[in-house]
């Protein structure tokens, strides 16, 4: 096929796209590719071309229509927000893991960023409650084997807390534990502010060999109301910058005695 009839055909099946979301509101990769008879690959470059062209919304899984109203999980509301910082924080972060690792992945946009990292590494399971992590590793990480936790789906999160989800995590063990917090506060630690997410990230921190956390400039010193962890209870802290020194001045402010979490700058 020439480039010419490429562009052509691509340009045809953009517009087919458009009136399946005028007709439905949302659309998925996996209905795109099963349509088109394309790969999944070309139909994320389709929405990521539209999206650019301000014609819909992009989400995790697909896309939504800018003309229809229709509930956009939290998740899907920040897929757009600092998103070369959360790459480069996800680029980092994989090198903490080892080919045939067990990781436990916590919920977010930034553990989202981690998992599309783990087409770098073989033989990995990765444990979460949470659904659109689950949905991408379904639909693009063959390779990877998933364990979904149980238990109550929040709504709008687009992940799963609550007595089932700590159950099944005190049967399992992880050899990492990759946490993204809500914030960061100094003199209390890593913070969220939903109750039982507090507890899921406790555990996990408890059911894993190392744990590290995965936030964005933006969590530190922001709000939180719940706190999971104590600075030193995790082995490395992944932030895009510390400007204003505050993940530094708290690890300075550690006693001589406590662990000291590495702190690792991505480069972005």
């Amino acid at each position: 096929m020439t480039g010419s009839a490429s562009r052509t055909f691509a340009e045809e099946r953009r517009a087919a796209i458009m009136d399946m979301l005028e007709r439905a509101s949302s659309v998925q990769v996996a209905d795109i590719a099963h349509t088109f008879g394309v790969s999944s690959v070309t139909a994320r470059a389709d929405l990521d071309a539209l999206a650019s062209a301000g014609k819909l919304r992009r989400t995790h899984g697909g896309a939504v229509s800018l003309h229809k109203r229709l509930t956009v999980s939290v998740q899907d509301q920040r897929i757009n927000v600092n998103v070369d910082a959360k790459q480069a924080i996800a680029r980092a972060a994989i090198e903490l893991v080892h080919d045939g690792d067990t990781v436990f992945v916590d919920s977010g946009t930034t553990a989202l960023e981690f998992v599309r990292m783990l087409d770098r590494r073989s033989g990995v399971t990765v444990i979460t409650a949470d659904i659109t992590i689950a949905d991408f590793i379904d639909e693009s990480l063959p390779g990877v084997t998933a364990i979904m936790l149980g238990g109550e789906l929040r709504q709008g999160h687009r992940y799963l807390y609550g007595p089932l989800t700590m159950a099944a995590l005190r049967t399992l063990h992880a050899d990492l534990a990759v946490i993204c917090p809500g914030a960061f506060v100094a003199n209390r630690g890593f913070m969220t502010d939903f109750p039982q997410m507090a507890e899921i990230k406790t555990a996990a921190i408890h059911a894993a060999t190392r744990s590290t956390t995965l936030m964005d400039s933006s969590k530190l010193g922001a709000r939180g109301t719940y706190c999971f962890a104590a600075l030193d209870a995790v082995d490395s802290v992944v932030v895009d910058q510390d400007e204003k020194g505050a993940l530094a001045d708290a690890l300075n402010a550690l006693p001589e005695d406590a662990k000291r979490p590495e702190l690792m700058i991505a480069s972005v």
